[in-house]
C-alpha cells in the first residue's frame, strides 16, 4: 500500500480509501458480519483511511464501525461526515445542518457512537444556504479547540467557498464526487482550488455508484426499488447511452488485464498523489478488487485513450436529480 500526507495535515492515510455507505442498506441488505470482516480485511491490506456520516443507517453505520475497530483504533484514520438533517420519511432537508447547534450535537454523537474520543476528520455534508459558511466552520473550529475533531472538511463546496472557510479556519480536505464520468471537479475549478489551498481532494463515487464497475449489463438489472433510480444517469432514457461507455471501457480493461473498476480508479490515481479514491465496499471480494488498481499501470496513451472515451460531459443524465443539483458544488 501506498501512503500520502492528507492535505496540509500530519496524517498518513492509504492512496485508497474504503467508502461505508453500502454497508448500512444504502444498495439493498448488508451483512453485519460481513460488511465488518471487510473492514478488518481493509486494514490487513494496509488500507487505513474510513469515510462515514451519521446519516448512514441512521447511525447504524458508526456503531458497525465502532464494533470493526474496537481495540485497533491506532493508525486509523476516520473522516467523518455531519449528514443532513431528514424528514421522518428520511428526505433531506436543506437548511438547518449547517448551524453550530447541529453541528456540535452530531459531532458528540458520532463520537459516542464511534465508542472514540476524537474524530479524525469532521466534514460538513452540504453548505448550509440559511447559514453563513463562516459561521458553520466557526463551531466546526471550536470542536477542534475542545478535542473533538483534529481537523474539519467540506464536502460538496465551491471555490468560492472553500476559500472564505479557510479564512476562518485551516481545512483540511475536500470531498466531491470525481470520477470517469463526474468531472465537474475540473470544470469548476474544485481541485485547483484544493491544491491553491493545500487541501486533500477525496473522490466520492469513484465507480459512480458501481455503473463504471459493469455491475449492471442491461436496463433490466437495475430494478425499481433500487436506491441508484433516483439518479437521472440510471433512469431508462439514459441507461443505454451511458451502458454504451462501460462496454467500451469493460473492453478496454480485458485488454489491460483488469476489471473495469481497476481501471477507473487508477484513473484517478493517475490524476495526482493529492487526489484520494474512496470506493464502497461491503464484501471482502469487491474490497479486494478496488484495491487491484494499484498494480494497473496506465500509460500516457491509455490515459489520452479515457480522456477520448469520457469526456467532461460524456455521461448521460445528471449526477442527482435537477431538483438536487443546486446543493452540489456551492
Amino acid at each position: 500500500m501506498k501512503y500520502h500526507r492528507f492535505g496540509n495535515s500530519d496524517l498518513r492515510i492509504s492512496a485508497i480509501g474504503l467508502g461505508c455507505f453500502g454497508m448500512s442498506g444504502a444498495y439493498g441488505a448488508a451483512d453485519d458480519r460481513e460488511s465488518i470482516a471487510t473492514i478488518h480485511r481493509a486494514l490487513e491490506l494496509g488500507v487505513n483511511f474510513l469515510d462515514t456520516s451519521a446519516s448512514y443507517g441512521r447511525g447504524h453505520n458508526h456503531t458497525l464501525i465502532g464494533k470493526a475497530i474496537k481495540g485497533r483504533r491506532d493508525g486509523i484514520v476516520i473522516h467523518s461526515k455531519t449528514g443532513s438533517i431528514r424528514k421522518p420519511d428520511g428526505a433531506s432537508v436543506e437548511a438547518g445542518g449547517g448551524t453550530p447547534e447541529y453541528l456540535t450535537r452530531t459531532c458528540e454523537e458520532s463520537l459516542q457512537r464511534l465508542g472514540i474520543e476524537t474524530l479524525d476528520v469532521f466534514c460538513m455534508s452540504r453548505v448550509d444556504p440559511s447559514v453563513p459558511i463562516e459561521d458553520s466552520v466557526g463551531a466546526m473550529a471550536k470542536l477542534v479547540e475542545a478535542g473533538k475533531t483534529r481537523y474539519v472538511g467540506l464536502s460538496e463546496a465551491a471555490p468560492g467557498t472553500l476559500r472564505r472557510a479557510c479564512k476562518v479556519h485551516p481545512l483540511v480536505s475536500l470531498q466531491i464526487e470525481y470520477s470517469l464520468w463526474s468531472r465537474d471537479a475540473e470544470e469548476m475549478g474544485n481541485i485547483e482550488t484544493c491544491r491553491e489551498l493545500g487541501l486533500g481532494f477525496m473522490a466520492y463515487s469513484p465507480l459512480g455508484y458501481g455503473f463504471l464497475a459493469g455491475v449492471f449489463k442491461q436496463a433490466g438489472d437495475i430494478t425499481a426499488d433500487d436506491y441508484r433510480r433516483r439518479f437521472p444517469r440510471f433512469q431508462d432514457e439514459n441507461v443505454d447511452h451511458n451502458l454504451e461507455l462501460v462496454r467500451a471501457l469493460t473492453a478496454f480493461a480485458d485488454d489491460k488485464g483488469a476489471t473495469p473498476a481497476q481501471i477507473a480508479i487508477a484513473w484517478l490515481l493517475a490524476q495526482g498523489d493529492d487526489i484520494v479514491p474512496i470506493p464502497g465496499a461491503k464484501s471482502r471480494s469487491h474490497l479486494e478488487d478496488d484495491l487491484g488498481a494499484l498494480e494497473v499501470e496506465l500509460t500516457p496513451g491509455d490515459l489520452a485513450w479515457l480522456d477520448e472515451l469520457f469526456p467532461p460531459g460524456a455521461a448521460q443524465g445528471t449526477r442527482y436529480a435537477e431538483s438536487q443539483m443546486h446543493r452540489v458544488n456551492r
